[in-house]
């Protein structure tokens, strides 16, 4: 007592701290930690699936999807003639066709991005046939090492049947459970099977010999085709994608010359009888031609030769001296 009466005496105040913890512990929970880290979690997934769809190219994504959708195109009537009226052109591409010229090799982008350059013919290309007629076996073998070359390049030898015939050379560019040669239900091409058509444009203006271009689908009707007699059917969707692939040969450099006949099948000579929906039957057939066939397509097709009057109003034809030997001498191996 005598000494806090000293301390007051002296002028010295008195300091009384109150300290609350009220609150305190509260105020720093780990609920918030639990918050965050599920935050975290999330944002890290979110990236991942972004790495991953960046690293897939858009050929690969595309694919996928016609894969999961393609098998629901047809489902709902009417919606197939939607979805070719939602496409972004007719058959031809938007970019512009190029010119005919006596370069072989098709255009490619050189290093400073200018695709305009012309590029030199390169006479030592190994990918580039001799020009000429190919009427042997042999010769129809040759040619189709250098197509299976190129389908190889462009990732497509899965897709891809090269058969010697004595008709001529038939290639077989069909789709797989992996790659199709265009999109489900329309005459668009796919990126690899416009590059590689393409591709062939240069190496078909080096061979003489005439083709068919034959277009197959399978047997997945189009919907609301009963219903719109206007509509798509397999009959136009075979005819148009067979025209589609001319377009783009020719725009790699085939001369119009080189094609004899564009037709469609629809789905009358499948691939696979036992399966009529199979991929393989989805098909685009080139049949180079040996001179003789080529010949004989265009006479079946010409003006009838040797005309003679059988009775009024019906021509007999006299049948050529070349077909009639060949009847003998089948009728003498007999």
């Amino acid at each position: 007592m005598n000494t806090a009466a000293a301390g007051r005496d002296k002028g010295h105040a008195t300091i009384i701290k109150k300290v609350s913890k009220k609150g305190h512990d509260e105020a720093h929970g780990g609920a918030w930690k639990v918050a965050f880290a599920d935050f975290v979690l999330a944002l890290m997934c979110l990236f991942l699936v972004l790495w991953i769809l960046a690293a897939r190219s858009s050929e690969q994504t595309a694919e996928d999807l016609r894969r999961v959708q393609g098998g629901k195109m047809f489902e709902d009537g009417g919606s197939m003639v939607a979805k070719i009226d939602q496409q972004r052109g007719s058959l031809i591409p938007r970019e512009p066709v190029p010119a005919q010229s006596d370069t072989l090799q098709p255009r490619r982008a050189y290093a400073n991005g200018d695709t305009n350059k012309p590029e030199q013919p390169n006479k030592t290309q190994p990918d580039q046939p001799p020009a000429r007629r190919y009427e042997t076996a042999a010769d129809l073998r040759e040619l189709a090492v250098v197509i299976t070359r190129m389908a190889d390049d462009t990732g497509l030898a899965s897709n891809l049947q090269n058969i010697v015939t004595p008709y001529g050379l038939r290639v077989l560019l069909h789709d797989t459970d992996r790659f199709g040669m265009f999109e489900r239900g329309n005459a668009y091409p796919t990126e690899r099977f416009r590059k590689l058509l393409r591709q062939l444009g240069p190496v078909f203006a080096q061979v003489e010999n005439q083709m068919l271009i034959v277009g197959h689908t399978d047997s997945t009707p189009f919907a609301g085709v009963e219903s719109y007699p206007g509509a798509l059917s397999n009959w136009s969707l075979s005819n148009n994608r067979a025209m589609a692939a001319r377009f783009q040969m020719m725009a790699g450099g085939m001369p119009t010359t080189s094609v004899l006949q564009v037709v469609g099948m629809a789905d009358r000579a499948p691939l696979d009888l036992t399966r009529s929906d199979a991929d393989v039957n989805r098909r685009i057939e080139l049949l180079v031609l040996t001179s003789e066939h080529a010949q004989a397509i265009r006479t079946m097709f010409g003006p009838p030769a040797g005309n003679t009057l059988f009775a009024p109003g019906a021509d007999a034809v006299i049948p050529e001296r070349s077909a009639l030997q060949a009847l003998r001498d089948r009728l003498v191996a007999r």
